[in-house]
């Protein structure tokens, strides 16, 4: 494991980022038709890794909405008060990547020896009664599971963080998700294969670039 200690969300974070299949993009890398093909986000994403592969920088324009910022400014007290809740330490940490360049994991924080912490801060008042209420979190599983396998870890906590719930003392909530070698297995296999189809992306755009040189060359 390679260990990034960028601030997340800073330039340098987010270079170290480019390239690599991500946690956070766990599920867009995974998205499937009912037919079994890969859907648009499914490969959407897998040209974006490919090309940034090549460009060696970021080459999407990520929209950042008020509840995205307000999530990132809400984090240090959702940390806060899980530390004060459960007695644990949490470490900080900016990213950590596979030594093959090609997967990346920004944990919100590690948790002693075996533990992950994953904070979700939740505004949206449908998310907040899927989420919160209905106990619908499958939305954060990938990422979550992503981690496990990255790390090697038992555990991680998701913290679903909702200031809305304050005043009735709901703003907090913390699930804890042990390690599921089967889930994780499957979800490695779709991993590689995705892997795979960058790799292809990735390799039909150096061709084309060879190509045009001897083209050059021959000319």
């Amino acid at each position: 494991m390679i260990h990034h200690d960028h601030e997340q969300g800073s330039p340098e974070w987010l270079q170290c980022r480019a390239g690599k299949i991500t946690a956070s993009r766990c599920k867009d890398a995974r998205d499937v038709l009912k037919s079994g093909k890969p859907s648009g986000k499914q490969i959407a994403y897998a040209a974006q890794v490919a090309v940034e592969r090549i460009a060696g920088r970021p080459v999407d324009q990520a929209f950042v909405n008020w509840q995205m910022k307000e999530g990132t400014a809400q984090e240090p007290l959702a940390r806060i008060a899980y530390e004060a809740h459960t007695g644990n330490l949490v470490q900080e940490i900016g990213a950590l990547a596979t030594d093959d360049d090609l997967f990346l994991y920004s944990p919100d924080g590690l948790v002693d020896s075996d533990g992950l912490l994953e904070i979700k801060s939740l505004f949206s008042p449908e998310r907040i009664i899927q989420i919160i209420a209905d106990g619908d979190d499958s939305d954060f599983r990938d990422q979550c599971n992503f981690g496990l396998w990255l790390t090697g870890r038992k555990w991680i906590d998701l913290v679903l963080w909702c200031p809305a719930l304050e005043p009735i003392g709901a703003h907090m909530h913390i699930r804890r998700i042990e390690r599921d070698d089967d889930a994780i297995n499957a979800m490695e296999a779709d991993l590689m294969a995705f892997a795979a189809q960058v790799r292809m992306n990735e390799s039909k755009l150096r061709r084309l670039a060879a190509n045009v040189d001897l083209m050059k060359r021959a000319a």
